[in-house]
């Protein structure tokens, strides 16, 4: 899997892949291997969501707590 591509490049690659498949663009040979590399790509993309989740998490913590010994 190749997990360097940015969101938007997976996101854009996947939406590509679904407009062939709509579109009868893709033929049945081709569509097994369109299906695992959609599989992929929906991977990367949730994987990239979850960190950047979790590192907006960590920073809003981190300004909590900034703000509890201003005022504290």
């Amino acid at each position: 899997m190749s997990k360097n591509i940015s969101y938007t490049e997976a996101f854009e690659e996947l939406q590509q892949i679904v407009s062939d498949i709509e579109q009868g663009e893709i033929s049945v040979d081709e569509l097994s291997a369109k299906v695992k590399r959609a599989a992929e790509l929906i991977a990367i993309c949730k994987e990239k969501l979850t960190n950047t989740g979790e590192d907006v998490n960590k920073i809003l913590k981190k300004l909590e707590e900034g703000e509890q010994h201003q005022n504290g």
